[in-house]
């Protein structure tokens, strides 16, 4: 316990660090050239995607991004979205595409399944794909349910030392649970989890600008090379050692690389993320928070409210950009070669085609007929290899933390919660939390 516990302190210590140091030398200047209208796909307004950009879909499903210089459309009603994101022949993912473009070098390609077309990104996703069937992830479920129950009682020693009742659950709980699970997928070493988390966040968060970001591409692959070259030496019991085993000859190093960087940024803090915002919700409407509680079979009552909640949050806001490989269209608007489409998938989860004529796609409403079908995890062959993973995560951490803890309440006002601005990965940067009902 107090090993597993000083890791998970040790990997958000440098999250956090990171917060502190936002606002001090960061280039904001390409942001500041860019027309408000350019950054609607990654504004929010609390939890919910701003009013303009649902207007949007409604009138333009398929519209101008206005960027100077270069060719950009947004697509936010959800039919147009599968559309683009369904048809990896007209539509190119390639990192190239990108080369050049806001300070991109070629030795920054963070490699891994989203920035590669087939036929790479088929046989690279024919390796994976076994590893994340639900009958190989079965495994690591006692060790989920475990790494559960070891941050919920961190997040209570913290909370017991604080001097006034509260924890940040965004510190103590919400982001070390999907660190640790990541860890044991990869199997990363214990005494290599220290470094793990720093190189995630950086990346998403425009805020930093596109050099910043890039830059912390860099710094996460050239960590990540040496873990993989242990991994050579010294195959493990995770998934790079099972890759370096079975598929040692017919992979490369930075293949392997980009694997296990895409594993990192595509399953820690979007996860983390969707545990902290997934919270709010039910602090905000005990109804949910009671229901989850109070359920005699809480996995009945988790798995549509995880999918209702993946629907409704659509935390990764935008899919990797996609590159028109020739002239086609979207929803019969005329596309040219060379264009540059932005999804919005925020937008897209929230169209009423995706429910019904008298749905409001705008509300949290878990007991609404199934929308598996929602966008939060992508679609076609890009969809997110690692979504039955990050399912079974949240899964087990609402049930587990409603009943470990009923009188869970918020510590500050909604109003005053920092939520992350202008980041694909959408989140809130810290959550107080009082864990027992302090009224009276």
């Amino acid at each position: 316990m107090s090993v597993r516990s000083a890791i998970a302190t040790w990997l958000t210590r440098l999250y956090f660090s990171r917060l502190r140091k936002r606002g001090a030398g960061l280039d904001l200047s390409v942001l500041a050239k860019l027309p408000d209208a350019a950054l609607l796909p990654l504004r929010r307004d609390g939890l919910d995607p701003v009013p303009e950009i649902g207007g949007l879909r409604d009138r333009e499903p398929v519209s101008r991004l206005p960027i100077p210089g270069m060719t950009v459309w947004l697509v936010s009603g959800y039919d147009e979205a599968k559309e683009v994101l369904g048809d990896a022949k007209a539509f190119s993912n390639d990192f190239r595409h990108l080369v050049g473009v806001g300070g991109a070098g070629a030795d920054q390609n963070p490699g891994g399944l989203g920035f590669c077309d087939p036929p790479d990104h088929t046989r690279l996703r024919r390796l994976l794909t076994p590893e994340f069937t639900m009958r190989r992830l079965s495994r690591l479920t006692p060790r989920i349910h475990a790494i559960v129950e070891e941050q919920l009682a961190h997040l209570e020693k913290a909370a017991r030392e604080s001097g006034d009742g509260t924890a940040d659950f965004v510190e103590h709980f919400a982001m070390p649970v999907p660190a640790l699970v990541i860890c044991e997928l990869l199997g990363v070493p214990y005494e290599e989890r220290d470094a793990f988390q720093q190189f995630s966040v950086a990346r998403f968060d425009v805020l930093g600008g596109a050099g910043a970001s890039f830059g912390a591409v860099s710094q996460s692959l050239d960590y990540l090379r040496g873990v993989v070259a242990e991994q050579r030496r010294n195959p493990g019991e995770g998934l790079l050692g099972m890759l370096v085993r079975e598929h040692g000859d017919n992979i490369t190093d930075e293949e392997l690389t980009g694997l296990a960087d895409g594993v990192l940024t595509g399953g820690l803090e979007t996860t983390a993320s969707m545990i902290a915002l997934g919270t709010l919700i039910m602090l905000q409407d005990r109804e949910h928070f009671d229901a989850l509680r109070d359920a005699e079979d809480p996995a009945t009552v988790a798995a549509p409210f995880v999918d209702e909640l993946l629907r409704h949050l659509t935390v990764v806001q935008t899919a990797f950009p996609r590159f028109a490989r020739e002239d086609t269209k979207i929803g019969g608007v005329p596309i040219s070669g060379g264009d540059i489409v932005i999804v919005s998938l925020s937008a897209a989860d929230r169209d009423p085609r995706l429910g019904g004529a008298d749905d409001d796609m705008d509300a949290f409403l878990p007991a609404r007929p199934p929308t598996s079908s929602h966008l939060a995890f992508g679609y076609g062959i890009h969809r997110c290899i690692g979504a039955e993973l990050g399912k079974m995560e949240l899964r087990a951490a609402f049930p587990q933390l409603v009943r470990r803890f009923p009188g869970l309440k918020l510590a500050v006002p909604t109003a005053e919660l920092e939520f992350r601005k202008l980041s694909i990965v959408y989140g809130v940067d810290s959550l107080r939390v009082y864990l027992e009902d302090r009224d009276g």
